[in-house]
């Protein structure tokens, strides 16, 4: 059954690998970005199922108009998917405050700008599919991501506390955490270096920045094989809570979750009789 695909970050990477196969697959879509005439250009140029609209999405406005927009040319809105992000890369002490709240401003609250402004339209549908896209590095802290990992942490708990205020109005969940794909997030249109520099971590950053380099465009992942599962997702009736994408997310997850309980059973023996069983 065709749907109506909302797909934020749409003209270039795995956003525009996500609309190119919902428009092949017969579904309409709506591909914001921020300079919508290279979105549509990405994407083959204009068509019948395809809307490129402007959208910047930490502009509470733009998103409205957007997705106004999209009501006005399809009626409905059946997914969302927040995939727009940029990387703040650095340690923490080199990334300025500034670069941190543009970090979460851009990954954390651009997101929820969004998705504020697509809710009403899926709860008066009483229907609907909010998908997010993570990152490995939102489950485990990732050397040199201490920003982006901050934002993407706030994105899980974001989602998954969401996921109890929607579903009594039919509105689905997913948070999508991806490894490393070829995404074009290395790209320098889309990565910021810290631009402070301290003596004690000059050697490290030298080293790490140059790390990071080379990785660009030599991931493992292939982002048209990770959009062609989220379509798979948006398909089910009862998609899952997380989908935890890549062999190398796979991996780190496990051992987290591994952690995770080796790190309870550790606060069972610390914590025993830190709760008052006894009458008052």
């Amino acid at each position: 059954m065709s749907k109506v695909f909302f797909i934020t970050g749409a003209g270039r990477g795995l956003g525009a690998d996500i609309a190119r196969q919902a428009l092949s697959a017969g579904h309409q879509v709506v591909a914001a970005g921020r300079r919508p005439e290279r979105v549509a250009q990405a994407l083959g140029g204009e068509q019948d199922n395809l809307l490129a609209t402007a959208l910047d999405i930490t502009d509470p406005a733009a998103a409205e108009r957007a997705v106004a927009a999209t009501v006005d040319r399809f009626g409905r809105i059946d997914v969302l998917i927040n995939n727009a992000a940029d990387f703040y890369a650095g340690f923490f002490e080199e990334l300025s405050e500034a670069q941190v709240r543009a970090q979460i401003e851009t990954n954390l609250f651009g997101p929820m700008n969004v998705t504020r402004a697509v809710l009403p339209v899926m709860r008066e549908q009483r229907s609907g599919h909010v998908i997010t896209v993570s990152s490995l590095a939102g489950v485990v802290g990732v050397d040199f991501c201490v920003a982006y990992s901050a934002a993407k942490f706030g994105i899980e708990g974001f989602m998954e506390s969401l996921r109890h205020d929607v579903e009594p109005f039919g509105i689905r969940t997913t948070i999508v955490e991806p490894g490393f794909f070829r995404t074009e997030l290395l790209n320098d249109t889309s990565t910021t270096w810290a631009e402070l520099s301290i003596d004690d971590y000059a050697a490290r950053t030298a080293a790490t920045k140059k790390t990071w380099q080379s990785m660009n465009g030599q991931q493992a992942g292939d982002p048209a094989k990770l959009a062609a599962a989220l379509l798979k997702v948006a398909g089910q009736e009862q998609p899952p809570l997380r989908f935890v994408a890549g062999d190398d997310c796979l991996a780190a997850v496990g051992a987290k979750a591994q952690e995770l309980l080796a790190q309870v059973d550790a606060s069972r023996a610390l914590g025993s009789g830190l709760t008052c069983t006894d009458a008052a």
